[in-house]
């Protein structure tokens, strides 16, 4: 298992900044980082993601940084060129997880199902997104461990202050949080101290969870 994902299941929280301009990413960045958050994601569909990348990185070395929404092994390429720690996507495909194993970065797709769940590990995904997971019971986790054992979960889309320990005590390995932890209303009223605010809570949330060892 690579270190980033090892990272991903000890720290359970990943922050996923979407905003409408970078000009505010270290504003955003330190806020979380103050409030405890270790890992943060930028989504390609960020205007000027790849410099927020490499600008986050450089500020804060010791934070683990990915990119989001990496829909095709070029976005892939140009991610890992930047400095990305792992990538995410909403999808399944063969070809970026392939690009992200080439350079030693993991690339945790999108899936929505066992079958895609399992392709995904076979085609050498070491952790697996279920994308939209508000539409699924936290307990969907557990079941899917019972004849995947072997899966590493994150859920990601509806996580929330009020479910989060639902999720994490339910057999996901991690949770990614998004509009709920950051967003462009609190960007707008550049209201960084919510966003350290909000952050705090989801550390307390995650720290009120069981460690669940399932599927390891």
């Amino acid at each position: 298992m690579s270190e980033a994902i090892q990272k991903i299941i000890d720290e359970k929280l990943i922050a996923i900044i979407r905003i409408e301009d970078t000009n505010s990413i270290e504003q955003v960045v330190t806020s979380l980082y103050k409030g405890g958050i270790q890992i943060v994601e930028v989504t390609m569909n960020t205007p000027g993601a790849l410099e927020a990348i490499g600008r986050i990185k450089s500020l804060f070395p010791d934070l683990l940084v990915g990119a989001g929404t990496v829909l095709d092994s070029e976005t892939a390429q140009s991610a890992i060129s930047a400095g990305a720690n792992f990538l995410l996507s909403p999808t399944l495909d063969k070809a970026t997880i392939r690009t992200g194993n080439r350079y030693g970065v993991p690339v945790i797709p999108g899936v929505m199902t066992p079958t895609e769940a399992l392709k995904a590990y076979e085609y050498g995904a070491q952790m697996v997104k279920v994308f939209p997971v508000r539409s699924l019971d936290p307990c969907f986790a557990k079941d899917l461990l019972v004849p995947l054992p072997f899966l590493k979960l994150m859920a990601v889309g509806g996580i929330s202050e009020s479910n989060t320990e639902d999720y994490l005590n339910s057999g996901w390995h991690a949770v990614g949080i998004g509009g709920q932890l950051v967003n462009a209303q609190l960007i707008r009223d550049r209201d960084f101290v919510e966003i350290e605010k909000r952050a705090r809570r989801f550390v307390e949330r995650k720290n009120n969870t069981c460690s669940f060892k399932g599927g390891e």
